[in-house]
């Protein structure tokens, strides 16, 4: 069996990339890292910084995931920025911003891998839409309004289920390219 060390705090990322790496004989091991998450607009910019830090403190292959969230209609709001913006706002305050509008929601998240020669970025997009009030109780702000296949990512997490299917997660597409290494 192979292992791939996961630099997060995030008890969700360990459990999708888990559900996702165990299909392809990979062990995922968390590994908590004090990182100086940089801001910036450009996730690709974000992941590509913390993956080599991440790399800097390891001296082993590493991979970091960071998502970016995406509401059309707020031109683009609140992209790199989620987790900051996820802490200060209500499931409310969002509500109120897309009252009147297009209520479509998008995240990508991105997986960056990172060994000695090189760095690899894996990226997926999943669309959603905003709900009239917020389900669950298990999630940040977002979390408990923003839905996929008719539940809120929270509403999953609270009955122990993942908000995709294992192999609908980059982490799949990861896990394969990592397996043939």
């Amino acid at each position: 069996m192979r292992t791939i060390l996961l630099a997060t705090t995030n008890s969700r990322k360990i459990r999708e990339a888990t559900a996702a790496c165990k299909k392809f004989n990979i062990e995922v091991e968390q590994i908590k890292l004090d990182i100086d998450e940089i801001q910036s607009s450009d996730p690709e910019e974000i992941g590509r910084d913390k993956v080599s830090k991440a790399f800097k403190q390891t001296q082993k292959p590493v991979v970091i995931t960071d998502t970016s969230w995406n509401i059309p209609s707020l031109k683009g709001f609140p992209g790199g920025y989620m987790k900051d913006v996820a802490n200060w706002f209500e499931p409310e305050d969002f509500l109120n911003l897309v009252r009147s509008k297009d209520r479509k929601i998008a995240f990508t998240e991105n997986i960056f891998y990172k060994d000695a020669k090189q760095i690899k970025q894996f990226s997926r997009e999943f669309w959603g839409e905003l709900i009239n009030k917020p389900r669950g109780k298990d999630g940040n702000s977002i979390e408990r309004i923003a839905a996929f296949g008719g539940k809120t990512i929270a509403e999953n997490r609270d009955i122990g289920k993942l908000s995709h299917d294992p192999e609908d997660y980059i982490w799949f597409d990861f896990a394969k390219w990592y397996s043939e290494l």
